[in-house]
């Protein structure tokens, strides 16, 4: 059946692109491992509906467990995580992000409650029981229409703080795919619920949709717009993957390719990867951080390094990493969890060696001193 084997396909597909994004260093950040447990999620919610059309339940009627579990509750959550991690702003680190598996959690353990007693036999919920469950279930569907379309309609607010308007736009057009993948998916099983009508075939268009999904990732996420940049970059480093490796494990040495000696553009694999470490490992808070220890982890040259940060920022390393450590220092300032620390502490805590670096590098990046610049945003 054609249906059937689209959905194995993108189940296929879905399993190792997220394994690509989580085991990849091109791809893997803090960020895009959201990305890819939603891709995850997406590809368990297909499988379930192959299960159902191969009718697997009736011969592992145990496999119910995994069916009953509302895994539309996690799409929303990643795909939100997913966001907030790719934005520059303070207020990301003020996130609960715990806060947005609770729905989940909570539907996933009243479900297997019920599936102990109607899948699995163990035991029999007595009558009084089956009135609080009744309780909790209506408790799940309130979570459900709040829950649901709340949070990416919060994800909606939290994309202007992107300040790349073609990263915004891709990213702008997922949130949107999955959200109305996910309204029409509420709208049709609260029919379903209430008005007892038969959702099947609009579920089924609901996972064909599911399967678009991945594939537009793949695409448009990772080759056209770009997880990472151009498809020569991702298979030399798909293949050369012990470059990467951060922090303390041995470099394999290999000659720089050609072709990016020869155009240095903000596209550079090596300079992504260095942003990567920047931004994800922080690697700027190590005081002893220099030019060698950074090319070494990259496996290239130190002049190779500093050509590409010179082409493509226009300032040499130093100022480059000292940049990160002032936004740091920034980011600690306007959080109320650091409110005890001194302004130095900060510093040193970015990866400052002294107060007098410290104070140099934060008035030639902003134009003020730490001090000033607290004061100022009070």
């Amino acid at each position: 059946m054609i249906y059937t084997t689209l959905l194995n396909i993108a189940i296929f597909q879905g399993i190792v692109l997220g394994l690509v994004i989580l085991k990849s260093s091109l791809f893997n950040s803090k960020s895009n491992k959201y990305l890819a447990y939603l891709i995850f999620t997406l590809s368990i919610k297909l499988l379930t509906q192959v299960f159902e059309i191969q009718q697997v339940f009736t011969s592992y009627p145990l496999l119910r467990f995994i069916d009953n579990i509302e895994w539309v509750f996690l799409m929303p959550a990643f795909l939100f995580l997913f966001i907030i991690n790719r934005i520059d702003h303070p207020g990301k680190y003020k996130q609960k992000n715990y806060l947005c598996f609770i729905p989940f959690a909570y539907s996933a353990v009243l479900n297997i409650i019920n599936d102990l007693d109607h899948v699995a036999g163990i035991y029999t919920i007595p009558e009084p029981g089956i009135f609080i469950i009744q309780i909790l279930g209506l408790i799940q569907l309130f979570l459900a229409v709040t829950f649901i379309p709340l949070l990416p309609l919060y994800s909606y607010f939290m994309i202007r703080h992107l300040k790349d308007s073609q990263e915004k736009k891709w990213i702008l057009t997922l949130l949107t795919i999955v959200s109305s993948v996910l309204l029409v998916w509420l709208v049709t099983a609260l029919a379903g619920l209430l008005l007892d009508y038969d959702i099947s075939s609009t579920m089924s268009a609901l996972a064909l949709c599911a399967t678009f999904i991945i594939h537009w990732t793949a695409y448009i996420g990772i080759y056209k717009y770009k997880l990472a940049k151009n498809k020569e970059a991702i298979y030399h480093f798909l293949n050369n993957d012990s470059v990467i490796s951060y922090p303390n494990l041995p470099v394999v040495h290999n000659s720089t390719p050609q072709e990016y000696k020869e155009s240095i553009t903000a596209d550079n694999i090596y300079f992504q990867k260095l942003e990567i470490l920047c931004k994800d490992h922080h690697i700027y808070t190590d005081n002893t951080l220099n030019r060698e220890k950074v090319a070494e982890k990259l496996g290239i040259s130190a002049g190779y390094l500093s050509q590409i940060v010179n082409t493509i920022t226009g300032d040499n390393f130093a100022h480059y990493i000292n940049q990160y450590r002032v936004e740091a220092v920034k980011e600690m300032i306007s959080n109320s969890e650091y409110e005890n620390y001194t302004l130095l502490t900060m510093g040193l805590e970015s990866g400052f060696t002294s107060k007098t670096t410290f104070y140099n590098a934060f008035k030639k990046v902003t134009g003020q001193t730490p001090n000033e610049y607290k004061n100022s945003s009070k």
